[in-house]
């Protein structure tokens, strides 16, 4: 019933979890059987070691949340001997989102990330509005984004995945562009470029002053974008932002995306993605639905 298929992925349902929402997976063992969901989106992987922004990073917004992490993580090369061998037998997709300041730097990590077995797709980054180099540099104009993406795919062999960003004018034309480039599937959308100020200390909350806006505040423009760039492409659509429970990811479905992710709910309730599930397939039952698969873009 609600088996997904995203290129050559399968997905036991169309639930995954967003990356830098969901840590390793091991975090959230104690709240949610991992085998119950399709997949598991680790955080953003770079090259290098890297600190992130300065505190204050993250701030509550009125229906959402605003952070500025900036990538934090030890690297790939710790990935692949200290995280990996603990990750690698869980009984669900474990996808690597895949960041980076230069198309060299993104390569080095999608080659590293190739050469592990059970780790059967990439989410490549292009659109984060956290960090200073590349990210959402990259994901901003079609050519450096078809740019980024066409290494990869050089490089890459097995399902990739391209996040794009909302900060853009048109996210069809971003979107068309890395299909151009190879991209199996596009997850849409990360963060709004946001900012929070404290009246009292007459300053931005956060460090860097601006940071990445998600929550329920952004999913009627999620929602929005999902439908338009399902009309410009071909390729699986994943959709994200905001949302919160089983209807929110079927109206995504509606919109026209073939699996959605789970972010800031995590947050609320770590158990979220699991009850997601249970959700979705009581909605199927209600609805008469045989195969999820059926109501992607199918909004009247």
């Amino acid at each position: 019933m609600l088996q997904t298929q995203i290129h050559n992925l399968t997905l036991k349902n169309p639930v995954l979890t967003a990356s830098g929402t969901f840590g390793y997976g091991e975090e959230y063992t104690d709240f949610v059987d991992l085998a119950k969901l399709g997949g598991i989106i680790v955080k953003g992987t770079t090259g290098e070691h890297r600190e992130g922004n300065p505190y204050p990073r993250m701030a509550e917004t009125p229906s959402g949340m605003l952070n500025a992490v900036g990538l934090q993580n030890k690297g790939v090369g710790y990935f692949v001997n200290e995280i990996y061998p603990k990750i690698k037998d869980f009984d669900t997709n474990i996808i690597v989102n895949v960041s980076g300041s230069t198309i060299d730097e993104y390569a080095e990590v999608a080659r590293k990330i190739n050469a592990l077995e059970k780790i059967p797709a990439i989410e490549l980054n292009i659109s984060c509005p956290n960090v200073k180099l590349g990210g959402m540099a990259f994901g901003t104009c079609p050519n450096s984004a078809s740019e980024v993406v066409r290494a990869i795919r050089e490089i890459y062999k097995k399902t990739l995945i391209v996040k794009l960003s909302p900060n853009v004018t048109n996210i069809s034309e971003i979107a068309k562009a890395v299909e151009g480039a190879g991209a199996d599937s596009v997850s849409l959308i990360n963060t709004i470029l946001g900012m929070a100020i404290d009246a009292k200390k007459r300053q931005p909350i956060l460090s860097t002053i601006t940071g990445g806006l998600s929550g329920p505040a952004i999913k009627p423009i999620a929602l929005r974008m999902v439908w338009q760039v399902k009309k410009a492409v071909n390729i699986p659509i994943i959709g994200l932002g905001g949302i919160m429970n089983a209807t929110d990811a079927i109206e995504f479905m509606l919109a026209g995306a073939s699996a959605i992710q789970v972010g800031t709910a995590n947050f609320i309730d770590p158990s979220i993605s699991e009850k997601i599930v249970d959700g979705m397939a009581e909605w199927c039952e209600q609805q008469g639905v045989q195969d999820i698969s059926t109501i992607v873009g199918e909004i009247k």
